[in-house]
């Protein structure tokens, strides 16, 4: 699907990092916006920085299935419709199994699967209906790599995977297509909003590594909206994501070794 001045687009967690790169990117090809955020005041800076482009701002609590519902109506009133849908909005929870409070758990999984679920929910049949669209799901190489003490994350954005590939069989065919967005380290705020102690311990090691790339967010953005014109199912943007990828589905039971060692030396704290 080409992404282009006929494309109609909705983007959720549009206010900052990533949201606002791929809102940058899809205005850059002319695409009209309805960008989405439960920060309204993130959402319009968005609209803002985006200047001349037609674009408008909304809030909308994504692990709110009315609240998605509605952003769906809103796409067309606003928009007339809507040809691409992008699942964005995310925050992170880091910590071991047993010992990340089960109302973080709750909180990651409203976000970060159920938004995306809500958002597929109140989207596809849109799209299949009109016989032509694409969805951008954002996932992450955590959803394919399971990083040890990242259980939250990792087991939200495995079912992000899984709802994408999931979503392409079923709408194979259907002139819609399905694309799982999933790069490793590059500069967010998702940090700064995270939850959990082992979060705090792992800023600087994170922060170290989102700095050590040079495919930030406006290469990531660009990747990702590449995959979906071409129709690609996985996007993996970063070099170290897809060959740890590689590593993984080669070996996969020596993989979760070899993870385990470097957890325990700490190289990863």
């Amino acid at each position: 699907m080409k992404l282009d001045s006929s494309t109609r687009a909705v983007v959720t967690g549009a206010g900052s990092g990533l949201g606002r790169a791929l809102a940058e990117e899809l205005a850059r090809r002319g695409a009209s916006l309805l960008l989405a955020d439960i920060d309204l005041d993130g959402a319009s800076e968005t609209v803002k920085l985006l200047g001349g482009a037609r674009a408008h701002a909304v809030a909308c609590d994504v692990s709110r299935a009315a609240a998605v519902e509605a952003l769906a109506e809103e796409a067309e009133r606003r928009l007339g419709g809507v040809d691409l849908v992008v699942n964005n909005a995310g925050v992170a929870v880091a910590g071991s199994v047993g010992e990340v409070p089960l109302d973080d758990w709750e909180w990651i999984m409203g976000v970060n699967l159920w938004g995306v679920i809500h958002g597929c929910h109140s989207f596809v049949p849109r799209l299949r209906r009109q016989g032509r669209g694409a969805i951008l799901n954002v996932a992450s190489a955590a959803g394919l790599l399971s990083t040890p003490r990242m259980a939250p994350y990792n087991v939200t954005k495995a079912g992000v995977v899984a709802l994408s590939e999931t979503l392409a069989g079923e709408l194979a065919g259907s002139g819609v297509s399905v694309t799982a967005l999933c790069p490793t380290f590059f500069h967010t705020n998702i940090m700064t909003s995270g939850r959990g102690d082992y979060m705090k311990g792992m800023t600087s090691t994170v922060e170290r590594l989102m700095s050590l790339t040079k495919v930030q967010a406006p290469e990531v953005a660009r990747a990702a909206l590449d995959a979906t014109e071409a129709g690609r199912l996985y996007a993996i943007p970063h070099r170290d994501g897809r060959w740890l990828w590689r590593l993984k589905r080669a070996l996969p039971e020596r993989y979760f070794d070899i993870m385990g060692l470097v957890t325990r030396s700490g190289a990863i704290d």
